[in-house]
């Protein structure tokens, strides 16, 4: 027997559940990286946050600025650039200049820099190896295909959460 029209099937809502508890995980996880993060590379000056742009930084075959680095990261721009700003000061990073922008330096890494994020990537694979003990790669992988295909998706149904919400508020008004 099908459902009546508008009425959403089992596996329709087998799926929103699972996609609800998934969310829930993703932020706990997020929360539990960062705090580990954190504790990982605290004594090498850094945070989560600052290690996350050396890596920016590190992956990128050429000098960015901020706004680019941010644009990379999924974040804000001020966000980063207050990350930059703290880092520079702490002899981690340095500005130069950008021939196409004069206004918008180009990032990278000093010395220092350089060394504590290799420390901290050494740090990052040591603790891997103890957290996927016993899980096969291909179930890494297919986690990370998973979560980098949730991500197109949101970013490619933006435009429709006006229409999501007019239809959202027109069944809450019958």
């Amino acid at each position: 027997m099908s459902p009546a029209p508008g009425t959403p099937s089992e596996d329709s809502l087998r799926t929103r559940r699972a996609w609800s508890g998934l969310v829930i995980d993703v932020f706990r996880l997020n929360g539990d990286l960062i705090e580990a993060g954190d504790a990982l590379v605290r004594d090498l000056g850094l945070t989560s946050a600052r290690w996350q742009v050396l890596g920016a930084i590190a992956l990128s075959p050429v000098p960015l600025p901020v706004a680019h680095i941010a644009r990379n990261m999924g974040l804000a721009r001020q966000s980063v650039q207050r990350v930059v700003d703290d880092m520079r000061e702490d002899g981690l990073l340095r500005l130069e200049p950008n021939p196409h922008h004069r206004r918008a330096p180009l990032v990278s890494m000093t010395p220092r820099g350089e060394a504590a994020y290799e420390q901290a990537t050494e740090r990052k694979d040591l603790w891997a190896d103890v957290l996927t003990e016993g899980m096969s790669p291909e179930a890494m992988e297919a986690a990370g295909t998973l979560l980098r295909t949730l991500q197109q998706r949101i970013g490619a149904s933006q435009g429709d959460f006006a229409t999501i919400a007019a239809a959202s508020r027109k069944e809450t008004q019958e």
